[in-house]
């Protein structure tokens, strides 16, 4: 749920409705204002215009001094001018005034007005708002012009107009309601046009992850189809580059890679001849060391040893070969595990010097490869004799997993001073040898590598740890069941050390 609500199309109609919230209220208020504005302007100029044509018309018509009498009359005349709103005449002359209406009607007309009409030669005008409704206010003074119209000269005679603006405030409640109505479309569109908008981006991205996974599963040849030249067709040119380069890149490892492979099994294949023939003749010239001088006896022993190893390691990079090339298969077969270590520790002559805790004979039973199984228990044994210290010890037991079903677990320790922190992430590298200065071990450096591929062909695990209480720790989890076992996976795993 909060991956959908930050994803890319998310965001993009986020994006494209804030900006159309915020175009559309912009616009809205802008055209409102000059819209409203405009309109009172208008009203007011035409107002104006119309009072002071109507006061300039009826003016003429009466006396001056006038008395009371007249200012009603007038007063009431010039009310008469208002065309869609009614007017509200206020006439002032000294301490007389009358109005076209009765009652107070002149709350809105304030004193400073009043002050600006006496001492200026000018109408004067102010909108006011009283109790929610505005309305215009407007002030004139009454002028003589002088001889030979070279100077105006006051009359005394103030005239004030009141007109509600109820019309115009409707036009203006108008407009409002018209943006509101036009936001709604607005913002609709705004996020259609977003949809349309992130799909339109997100159809290139989508290809784009559907080619990287694609690659990532092992499909080197993928590649994207370039519409268009913007920057998501640049993008597409360049992912089909450098699939191309890591294509041809990968093409190139693994031809090499598997030249390697073959020269390995092609040299191991071609020296086993060789050293049997080595072999044969080392076996006899130990059987006649003994009537030999010293020195001639110590290089025939040291001739012998080299082509043992020498051997073991053909043999080594032989085994390496076929799981390299796919070529390894296990046979199994429903063996006693138990009885099947203890022979593997009787034909090396380790029984004496590993300490063992087994199951009973018959108690732990599973379908493994024997020849696999005993590659595996020598190896870690072996490795535990050659670089760690007494007491080996080896534990073989078994356990129910929820998911996995019946599991053996063969674990062998040692009371070395254990694998360094550095090496323990290499264990089971082939050749690693933790002290680069050394060149010779007494193993081939392949023993480990053998054991974790051996175990991963059963569906099983291995993993290296150092014991609290010193030495190294091997675990191996054998599937007693290994036909529904799942994929093998890896712990730290270390190699022989040197």
């Amino acid at each position: 749920m909060a991956r959908a609500l930050t994803g890319l199309r998310v965001r993009l109609v986020m994006a494209f409705t804030l900006v159309a919230v915020v175009a559309t209220v912009t616009t809205g208020a802008l055209t409102f204002r000059e819209a409203r504005t405009r309109l009172l302007q208008q009203s007011q100029d035409t107002v104006i215009e119309d009072f002071r044509h109507r006061v300039d018309t009826l003016v003429p018509n009466y006396r001056f001094p006038p008395e009371e009498s007249d200012l009603r009359s007038f007063a009431a005349d010039v009310a008469r001018g208002g065309r869609s709103q009614p007017w509200r005449i206020l006439v002032v002359h000294g301490e007389a005034s009358a109005t076209s209406v009765s009652g107070d009607a002149f709350r809105e007309l304030s004193p400073a007005m009043r002050e600006s009409v006496r001492t200026r030669k000018a109408t004067v005008f102010q909108r006011v708002s009283r109790d929610g409704r505005s309305a215009l206010v407007v002030g004139t003074p009454v002028t003589f012009a002088g001889p030979y119209r070279t100077a105006q000269r006051a009359s005394g005679l103030e005239v004030y107009l009141t007109v509600p603006q109820q019309e115009e405030q409707g036009y203006v409640d108008a407009l409002v309601a018209a943006i509101e109505r036009a936001t709604v479309p607005a913002l609709a569109l705004a996020v259609l046009l977003a949809l349309l908008a992130a799909r339109g981006v997100l159809r290139p991205v989508r290809a784009l992850r559907r080619a990287t996974r694609s690659i990532a599963e092992g499909r080197l040849d993928t590649r994207l189809t370039v519409q268009g030249s913007d920057e998501l067709a640049d993008l597409s040119r360049t992912f089909n580059e450098t699939a191309a380069a890591l294509e041809g890149s990968v093409a190139e490892l693994r031809r090499m890679e598997a030249g390697a492979r073959r020269f390995a099994a092609d040299v191991s294949h071609e020296l086993r001849t060789p050293l049997a023939a080595m072999s044969a003749v080392t076996d006899v010239l130990d059987e006649d060391a003994a009537g030999l001088d010293g020195d001639t006896a110590m290089a025939v022993r040291l001739i012998s040893e080299e082509t043992t190893k020498l051997a073991g390691l053909v043999d080594d990079l032989m085994e390496i070969s076929r799981f390299d090339a796919g070529a390894a298969a296990l046979h199994l077969d429903k063996i006693d595990l138990a009885e099947s270590v203890r022979r593997t520790l009787a034909s090396r002559g380790w029984q004496a010097t590993v300490e063992t805790d087994l199951p009973e004979p018959g108690a732990l039973r599973g379908r493994v490869d024997p020849r696999r199984l005993d590659v595996v228990v020598a190896n870690l044994v072996a490795n535990a004799l050659r670089h760690g210290a007494p007491p080996v010890r080896l534990r073989l037991r078994e356990e129910d997993d929820p998911r996995a079903g019946r599991r053996a677990v063969v674990t062998v320790a040692d009371g070395g001073d254990g694998i360094p922190g550095e090496v323990l992430p290499h264990v089971f590298d082939r050749f690693y040898k933790s002290d680069s200065a050394r060149t010779r071990s007494e193993g081939s450096g392949l023993g480990l590598a053998i054991t974790m591929e051996n175990v991963r062909l059963h569906g099983g695990t291995v993993r290296a740890a150092n014991h609290p209480q010193g030495g190294a720790v091997f675990t191996v989890v054998l599937p007693l069941n290994p036909d529904g076992a799942r994929e093998p996976t890896t712990h730290s795993a270390r190699g022989d050390r040197p």
